[in-house]
């Protein structure tokens, strides 16, 4: 074995390392590999995958306004896609996400880390909805079908609604209020109010009347609400949309020459049966400013809100004699249109028939 003499006196073999040096040496060894095992469980509760959904698809997460961080809990975890609950928190809290809770519709996909669903989550990256209206006879419907598709109240829309003041200064009154919808596919955020919903509505009727639609209202005579009366009434008596402009062009004869307008969708409407499938004559004795039967001109108000067809239809509504019109006895949807009341209960008669030997 071979010794050396040390300056400091004795002898110390050659290489051998004093122990506190040993000591240091695993200390640090220990350090750095404690610092990088707790570097590898932070990046995996920050960058790795932490959200797991059956076959990659996404969720919906509805975050309602004023929910607190523990409701946001337990809504993602009721949905049972989170991994691990406990880097979830960690990271959340770390980000300070419990004091920066907003509300909104959130799309989450397969495999999001704890950083990218946080980030979005406490920066209200929401995912907009298509929001659509189809079918609305009234603004009791319209108001409860908008409530089931954003955060918007059904009862805020029906006081807006019917907000003399409030539809005024659209130049609407609050029995025309449905005029102000046109159906269409719509992007909003979830969390949007009812005014906003109705300020939003507000611009998109103004979209559509601008320009070709408001001159032709001009030409015909016609208010913007008047028209979607009317489109309301063509919608409820024919779903062929070739045929619609002739209808108006009945009406507008009608009207032009102060005849009562005898439209059966309005009993319909101010019977308040809307499954009805067949008019009676009791039904004209409904007293009703909706039954055009009893009163002249137009209702106060749209019996539907009709399609944008309807609407077009009467802006440029076929220009004839006809004044009456009945279903036509070949049971096609169609209509048949006549200038007498003679023909017109000749036509009424064959479609009698054909209906007796269809049952």
């Amino acid at each position: 074995m071979t010794y050396y003499h040390s300056k400091y006196g004795g002898r110390r073999k050659k290489g051998k390392r004093p122990f506190w040096v040993k000591v240091v040496f695993w200390l640090l060894t220990l350090l750095i590999l404690a610092a990088l095992l707790a570097a590898y469980y932070l990046y995996r509760a920050i960058y790795t995958n932490n959200v797991w959904i059956p076959e990659g698809k996404t969720v919906s997460v509805i975050i309602p306004t004023d929910a607190s961080y523990d409701d946001v809990k337990n809504i993602l975890y009721g949905k049972g896609i989170i991994v691990s609950r406990y880097s979830f928190e960690w990271l959340a809290a770390r980000k300070k996400y419990p004091d920066l809770v907003k509300p909104g519709h959130y799309v989450i996909h397969e495999g999001m880390s704890n950083d990218e669903l946080i980030n979005m989550l406490r920066m209200g990256q929401q995912t907009p909805l298509n929001v659509i209206f189809n079918n609305i006879r009234t603004k009791e419907q319209l108001a409860q079908q908008i409530s089931l598709q954003i955060e918007a109240d059904s009862a805020t829309l029906m006081a807006l609604m019917d907000d003399s003041v409030y539809m005024g200064q659209m130049g609407l009154s609050t029995e025309a209020a449905t005029a102000l919808f046109i159906p269409n596919t719509y992007e909003l955020y979830w969390n949007t109010s009812a005014r906003q919903f109705m300020d939003r509505m507000y611009i998109e009727y103004k979209k559509f009347w601008e320009g070709n639609r408001s001159e032709r209202a001009i030409a015909i005579n016609m208010s913007k609400a008047e028209v979607v009366i009317l489109a309301s009434i063509i919608e409820k008596e024919s779903n062929k949309n070739d045929e619609k402009p002739v209808i108006a062009g009945v009406y507008i004869n009608r009207l032009d020459r102060h005849w009562l307008l005898q439209a059966d969708p309005t009993l319909v409407y101010a019977s308040g049966d809307f499954g009805m499938t067949r008019v009676l004559n009791v039904h004209k004795k409904i007293d009703s400013p909706y039954n055009t039967y009893m009163y002249a001109g137009l209702p106060p108000g749209p019996i539907c809100i009709p399609s944008i067809a309807s609407v077009d239809a009467v802006l440029n509504y076929e220009d004839h004699d006809y004044l009456f019109f009945c279903a036509k006895d070949d049971m096609s949807g169609y209509h048949v249109f006549a200038k007498s009341i003679t023909q017109h209960n000749r036509n009424a008669r064959r479609y009698r028939r054909a209906l007796e030997n269809k049952k």
